[in-house]
């Protein structure tokens, strides 16, 4: 059968019906009614001659035939999607375009300030709606095709394509009166002991508590929230310790009452990085919203180096680490 034959419309559903497994949340990512995709989905059933979603248990799987469709369509849907970008021309000026970025509630607090300044300026008209990250979008690729960005930390296996936005540190936060400060300082048998209050993002691990695990240390959780921004209020005034991206520790300085320790290991780096799904790669507007993110990211200063003194905040002292934790000073 030749493509004048059929409605080149139903390769749009049969990949949200292949990727969502679910006739019903294929119709909310399509924007369209339950019985319309159900229709849909009868229609490429007698195309196909298979039954593409059969039903197991409460759930619906994918026949063979379809699972060797799924990448076949992907790559289709791309190409065409290629093919038809050729053509537009995106002007952020006069541009009204409304995008969606995912983010966790760090990368709101340290970028989408200077974000919103640089699009007030270049593209007044443009429109973006910022969600939280939600359980269960870091293991499911399916939320890279319902928004135009995703940024969080590398590490987390997410699809698509991606590149590196902003670099950060981690820092410990503890109260000031934190008796676990000697002379201002933390060491590894302090984390080791100390109840930590951790933020709790999809399953994986911070860079800073899988640094802690190779050091033979697993943090003893005693709280944990599904973003950083309240744990500064939660270390104030207890004798919790938190882990957090020295960028957000600086901006709630004056807020919460914590010191911001250095931690008694070499510095965890956090690289932020936005995923995008492979079909929006050459939209000129995507494009647009992808470099206007990348010159932002970049043009963030480095974290400054810790204070040291007897009244600021505490420097890293490796000696210290190993007195306080020796079975563990050959590895730090």
């Amino acid at each position: 059968m030749g493509l004048g034959a059929i409605d080149l419309n139903l390769l749009v559903a049969l990949e949200a019906l292949l990727e969502e497994k679910n006739v019903t949340h294929a119709g909310v990512r399509l924007n369209t009614s339950q019985s319309a995709m159900s229709g849909s989905l009868a229609r490429l059933r007698r195309h196909f001659n298979d039954e593409l979603l059969i039903r197991v248990g409460r759930e619906y799987e994918l026949t063979p035939l379809a699972e060797r469709l799924l990448p076949v369509v992907r790559s289709s849907l791309q190409k065409a999607e290629e093919a038809l970008s050729l053509t537009r021309h995106f002007d952020p000026g006069r541009s009204r375009q409304r995008f969606s970025v995912v983010m966790s509630d760090y990368v709101m607090t340290v970028l989408v300030e200077p974000l919103l300044r640089v699009i007030a300026e270049e593209a007044p008209g443009v429109r973006i709606d910022f969600h939280p990250i939600v359980d269960g979008q870091l293991e499911n690729e399916t939320h890279l095709r319902c928004h135009d960005l995703m940024i969080v930390p590398l590490g987390y296996q997410l699809p698509g394509v991606s590149e590196a936005v902003m670099h950060d540190r981690f820092v410990c936060l503890v109260d000031p009166d934190n008796p676990r400060l000697a002379d201002g300082r933390l060491g590894l048998r302090d984390l080791a002991e100390m109840p930590h209050a951790a933020c709790a993002i999809g399953k994986s691990h911070t860079p800073a508590e899988r640094q802690l695990e190779t050091l033979g240390i697993v943090p003893r959780v005693q709280v944990s929230t599904p973003g950083f921004s309240v744990l500064p209020f939660l270390v104030s005034g207890t004798d919790l310790v938190a882990l957090v991206p020295e960028r957000l520790a600086r901006r709630y300085e004056g807020f919460a009452r914590c010191a911001v320790v250095p931690t008694p290991f070499p510095d965890v780096p956090l690289v932020e990085a936005m995923y995008w799904h492979h079909n929006r790669h050459a939209d000129p507007a995507h494009r647009w919203l992808r470099e206007t993110v990348r010159r932002v990211g970049e043009s963030l200063s480095e974290p400054a180096p810790l204070a040291r003194g007897p009244q600021e905040i505490a420097g890293t002292d490796d000696s210290h680490a190993a007195h306080a934790f020796p079975e563990l000073s050959a590895v730090s």
